[in-house]
């Protein structure tokens, strides 16, 4: 038997749950390192994934619920656009990744996690960074803290 210790997830499982969308904000700004909030725009917002797929693994939404792309004004659309530009400047500086996936689940088939509330994914990537983790055990390896990589993203939104 194989065992992979995790002891940050108790806080997780023992914790409460949100009845409530993960991706919809309150105004006030007081949980947003809690949150992980890196960003606030006037329309979208940029966040850190708690459950990332790799380090730096940071996802782009709109403020408003909606749920598909065709539903976002002109003005939402294109900040969103802007973002993830931004976004993946700043991730091409910081973590100095080989690639990045971008991409986006519009409804539960197409693999969306939440799909009442749309978001972007934004993972770096380098060559060879699943190893043989995810080949032989279906685990990943995240090198670092999420609250360093909080801390070190945030400055880059100045």
């Amino acid at each position: 038997m194989k065992h992979l210790w995790c002891p940050w997830r108790i806080k997780y499982i023992l914790g409460p749950k949100a009845d409530s969308c993960i991706f919809c904000l309150p105004e006030h700004q007081d949980q947003d390192e809690e949150r992980l909030i890196l960003y606030r725009g006037q329309w979208n917002f940029v966040i850190i994934n708690k459950y990332p797929y790799n380090n730096g693994h940071i996802m782009v939404a709109p403020f408003r619920h909606v749920m598909d792309l065709t539903l976002l004004s002109p003005e939402e659309a294109l900040e969103m656009m802007q973002l993830l530009q931004r976004c993946t400047k700043i991730l091409q500086k910081h973590f100095s990744p080989q690639g990045i996936n971008v991409g986006l689940n519009l409804g539960e088939a197409a693999g969306a996690g939440i799909r009442e509330h749309m978001h972007f994914h934004m993972v770096p990537r380098w060559n060879g960074d699943s190893s043989f983790m995810a080949v032989m055990d279906e685990v990943r390896v995240i090198p670092e803290h999420l609250q360093k990589t909080y801390r070190d993203l945030k400055t880059c939104f100045g």
